[in-house]
């Protein structure tokens, strides 16, 4: 295209799909070409992990897309959880079967291969029935860069929402570092999808550097937190109910798989409980995944069935009910490179964090919570125990936490970074606060 066909208005040209009839024959002016451009503009997202109605993040994502006015589809696992966005005009579900639960590397091998396989078919359907002007690859898994490839060729913006790091998030699961030949291949992912990357997202400084690392242009990586909605987190109500019958109520809220350690949740439980006498405090353990099973049958090998309720799944609502209901809540990850997203909703329900003293955990709960060496159990239930034993400190810190997600970690605060990342590329959309009541400073 020559220069003095381009406008100032439009995309830098890896990105253009092309002006529209009217565009062409100039009959409209630059507001109305932008208006005409946001209300069409089609973001195509690949989740794998878990389903798009059972991704939090994605959910909040859709949720901006949407409110900007672009059109939606998502590749995704099927799930009941979908249902929200069934029917829906402006989404399109592509759905597959869900992969069974997988059992060891081979396991994931096989997951992986299978959703690769029908995020191509779906993929290529979604582009020849019209074009996808973004193309976002939430991971891990680092599998999909094949395909973002081609539809790069395509003319679609590649987006990458890096959520976690593979080789980290295998070490934590298998108890220590993986095979050479395995984490070299890890890498080598990681570096092939951020070639093919125009925009990463991701969600702490330590991803930050470690993309950059892998080969990310540091000015195209931005860090856009997973805090909670702060207007739906403030619409909680307080249940007594809740407690079920005891003094105080510890949460733990989220997925159960072997890197969050929920087993030291019961090992901390079980010292509180057994160790220092304290049979007045009761623990919720919020949420559902792949050790559940497990975590019963500890809760019981324990003697904890009095003091320990597993709810399953539960919708957001009912988990922040928990939340501004319970007077601590209770993280045991050892995951150094993590930001609990977790401790934010506590933080976002007024609701104080006693965790392992860890980098990225330190980053966003200091003076919110109390802060024990990493692996300590028995600090950390002494930590939890002095907490209950001190309701104005308590109070301290979880005004303190809830200012922070209020002025800082909020998906309100968090949420204008990742439209301008997936959004027209001359700046078109100015992204508004989609979630409800507007944050105040």
């Amino acid at each position: 295209m020559p220069a003095s066909a381009c406008s100032a208005t439009r995309p830098p040209r890896p990105y253009r799909t092309g002006p529209g009839r009217a565009e062409v024959a100039g009959l409209v002016g630059p507001a109305r070409r932008r208006t005409a451009r946001r209300r069409d503009w089609h973001v195509a997202v690949v989740v794998e992990n878990v389903a798009a109605g059972v991704d939090t993040r994605l959910r909040k994502q859709i949720d901006d897309l949407t409110t900007a006015g672009f059109r939606v589809s998502v590749v995704t696992r099927r799930s009941p959880d979908n249902s929200r966005y069934r029917g829906r005009a402006e989404i399109r579900l592509l759905e597959y079967p869900e992969p069974p639960e997988p059992r060891g590397a081979a396991g994931f091998a096989v997951e992986y291969l299978v959703s690769f396989g029908w995020a191509a078919v779906h993929l290529a359907r979604l582009r020849a029935r019209g074009r996808i002007d973004v193309l976002q690859l939430c991971q891990p898994p680092d599998v999909y860069f094949p395909l973002a490839w081609l539809l790069r060729l395509a003319g679609a913006r590649v987006v990458v929402d890096q959520r976690d790091l593979m080789p980290e998030l295998l070490a934590s699961r298998y108890d220590g570092r993986p095979p050479a030949v395995l984490d070299a291949a890890l890498r080598w992912l990681e570096r092939r999808t951020q070639r093919v990357a125009h925009h990463t997202v991701t969600v702490n400084e330590h991803l930050r550097r470690r993309l950059v690392e892998a080969g990310a242009d540091p000015s195209q990586v931005s860090v856009v937190r997973n805090g909670p909605v702060h207007a739906r987190a403030e619409r909680a109500v307080p249940d007594d109910a809740l407690r079920r019958g005891h003094r105080h109520l510890v949460c733990w809220a989220g997925k159960m798989g072997p890197q969050d350690r929920v087993d030291l949740v019961l090992r901390v439980a079980d010292h509180v409980v057994h160790a220092m006498g304290r049979t007045d405090c009761g623990f919720a353990i919020l949420g559902d995944g792949e050790c559940l099973d497990d975590l019963r049958r500890q809760a019981t090998e324990l003697g904890l069935d009095r003091w320990v309720h597993f709810t399953d799944w539960l919708p957001e609502q009912e988990v922040f009910a928990h939340l501004v209901t319970a007077d601590l809540g209770l993280d045991t990850s050892l995951q150094e490179e993590v930001s609990p997203v977790k401790a934010m909703e506590y933080m976002g329900c007024g609701l104080p964090v006693v965790s392992f003293d860890l980098p990225e955990t330190r980053a966003i709960t200091e003076g919110a919570g109390a802060l024990v060496p990493a692996g300590d159990e028995v600090a950390l239930a002494r930590a939890l125990v002095a907490l209950l034993d001190d309701p104005g400190r308590r109070e301290m810190l979880g005004r303190a936490g809830r200012e922070r997600v209020r002025d800082w970690l909020s998906w309100e605060r968090q949420s204008p970074e990742y439209v301008r990342a997936v959004g027209p590329a001359d700046g078109s959309v100015s992204p508004a606060r989609p979630h409800g009541t507007p944050v105040g400073r």
